[in-house]
């Protein structure tokens, strides 16, 4: 039985080759990176799919407390940091930045579980995952998208649309990248199409939030 997907995120293989065979045993299915920024590529493509993410702290290219600081912008999946490091200050500035827990290396993959089920179960009794930006809030577990605190009816395409927007905020996409990203490879309508649904976020949301870069695309400004 599938108990849930980790992303087990460390710079170290021989690490993430034994959390993964031994959570493999245990019935999750888990996904893997080297560092901080190859593990925002897979939040963002898997978000929906991650009940969990054991996070290591020193990595190359960007750090833990980096990559955390990104996923906290968008998502309250709960995350595990690991680290070598076992000062207070250093447990704290992971906390402070949202970490769920701590665990210092070298620890005993059986206390891990036991910390990761923990956290599953206390997460999933008080937590939805909720995105937040500028005055927009959105609940990925219902689909529900708020303005201001009300509620805003889209479309099941207007909705990704949005996701990948704010998932992609202050990058400027074109047409295309749209299109590859929320209608799929194999679609061969118009580009136009997603001028009429950038329209329509526009007329349910606001103006100001998703800007026209002429001649490029648009953005979604924060």
């Amino acid at each position: 039985m599938n108990k849930g997907t980790i992303l087990v995120v460390d710079d170290e293989i021989r690490i993430r080759r034994m959390l993964s065979d031994f959570l493999r045993s245990y019935g999750y299915d888990i996904l893997q990176a080297e560092n901080g920024k190859q593990a925002l590529d897979i939040f963002y493509e898997k978000n929906n799919k991650i009940d969990l993410i054991l996070l290591d702290v020193m990595m190359p290219i960007m750090d833990g407390n980096k990559a955390l600081k990104e996923i906290r912008d968008f998502s309250l999946v709960p995350v595990i940091m690991l680290t070598a490091k076992s000062e207070e200050y250093d447990e704290l500035i992971g906390l402070n930045s949202g970490a769920d827990d701590y665990i210092t290396k070298p620890f005993s993959p059986t206390i891990l579980l036991a910390r990761m089920e923990n956290v599953l179960k206390r997460v999933g009794k008080n937590r939805e995952n909720i995105i937040e930006v500028n005055d927009i809030k959105v609940n990925m577990d219902s689909k529900e998208v708020f303005l201001k605190n009300k509620l805003v009816v889209l479309t099941p395409k207007e909705f990704e649309l949005l996701i990948y927007m704010i998932q992609n905020k202050n990058v400027v996409l074109s047409r295309q990248n749209i299109l590859d990203a929320v209608w799929n490879y194999n679609y061969d309508g118009d580009e136009r199409t997603v001028d009429t649904h950038i329209k329509q976020l526009r007329a349910k949301l606001s103006k100001e939030y998703i800007k026209t870069v002429h001649g490029l695309g648009y953005k979604f400004k924060e």
